[in-house]
C-alpha cells in the first residue's frame, strides 16, 4: 500500500430513523464532511453482529414502521449523490429476493452489499447474481482465520474487504495479530483492506495503520439516537465528527 493514497471512511447509518428526510440530509451532510462511502442499515430485529447503539437504533427504525419501500426511497436520494452500499442481515434479503434487492439496487445506483450473517459458503453460490448486476458483495476477514481461509474468502473479493477487529484484541497483541492478518490479505490481492470495530475520532489513526480505510458506525449512530439532539444538531455533530476522523487517518 502507498501510504500517499488517499485512506477511505465509511460511515454506517442507520436507514429511515427517525424518517427518511433526515436519513438523506446526514448522508449528503456526511458526504460533504468527507465520507467516501455509505452503509446504508436495513433496519433488522436481531442485528446480531452489532453493539447495543446499532441494535437499538435498528429497533427504533422498526417500532417507527420502518419498510423496504423506505430504504428504496432514501436510496434513490442518496446513491446518485454518494458511493452508497446496502448493509444487512440475510434475513431480509432472503425473504424480499436476493436477485430483486439487486434489481432494486441496480435501479437506484447502490454499488454492493454487506451481509455479515451470510456464510461464505453460501455467497459464493451468489456470485454470478452479483455479477450480472455488476454489484459488490463486501468479503468479511477477522484475525482468527487462518492463511488459508483468507485466501479463500478474498480471492474474488470487490470494492474493498472488510476487516473485522475484535474487543479482545488489545494493546501490543492486537498490533502483532492486526499485522500479521493484513500481511496475509496483501499476498493474495490488491482489494483496498478497511477496518471496522470500535473506530471513532479517538482511535481512528492508530486503527488506520497499514490499512486503506476505516469503517464507522456505532460513533455516528449514537447521535442519531440522541434524544437531546435537535435534527440539526445531530447532522452538525455527525459530519464534525466524520470531518475530524476523515483528517486524522490521513495526517
Amino acid at each position: 500500500m502507498n501510504e500517499n493514497i488517499d485512506k477511505k471512511l465509511v460511515g454506517y447509518i442507520t436507514a429511515s430513523y427517525p424518517e427518511n428526510n433526515f436519513t438523506v440530509d446526514l448522508a449528503l451532510s456526511m458526504k460533504e464532511a468527507g465520507v467516501d462511502s455509505l452503509e446504508l442499515g436495513i433496519p433488522f430485529s436481531d442485528p446480531v453482529a452489532d453493539g447495543p447503539v446499532i441494535e437499538k437504533a435498528n429497533l427504533l427504525a422498526l417500532n417507527n414502521g420502518f419498510k423496504l419501500n423506505d430504504l428504496f426511497e432514501v436510496s434513490s436520494k442518496i446513491a446518485p449523490h454518494m458511493d452508497t452500499l446496502w448493509m444487512g442481515y440475510m434475513n431480509p434479503f432472503y425473504r424480499y429476493g436476493i436477485e430483486k434487492f439487486l434489481q432494486k439496487a441496480d435501479e437506484y445506483g447502490i454499488t454492493g452489499t454487506i451481509i455479515p450473517d451470510l456464510p461464505f459458503e453460501m455467497a459464493g453460490s451468489l456470485t454470478p447474481l452479483y455479477e450480472k448486476y455488476n454489484k459488490a458483495n463486501i468479503s468479511f476477514v477477522a484475525p482468527t482465520d487462518s492463511d488459508e481461509r483468507i485466501k479463500e474468502i478474498i480471492t474474488d473479493s470487490k470494492k474493498f474487504i472488510y476487516m473485522v477487529a475484535y474487543a479482545g484484541i488489545t494493546g501490543s497483541g492486537q498490533s502483532e495479530d492486526l499485522s500479521t492478518i493484513i500481511s496475509n490479505v496483501r499476498k493474495y490481492t490488491n482489494t483496498p483492506l478497511y477496518i471496522g470495530f470500535g473506530v471513532d475520532e479517538n482511535t481512528c489513526k492508530e486503527k488506520s495503520q497499514g490499512v486503506d480505510g476505516v469503517i464507522v458506525g456505532s460513533t455516528f449512530v449514537k447521535h442519531i439516537i440522541d434524544d437531546s439532539l435537535s435534527y440539526n444538531e445531530k447532522i452538525t455533530k455527525i459530519s464534525a465528527i466524520a470531518k475530524e476522523i476523515k483528517e486524522k487517518i490521513n495526517e
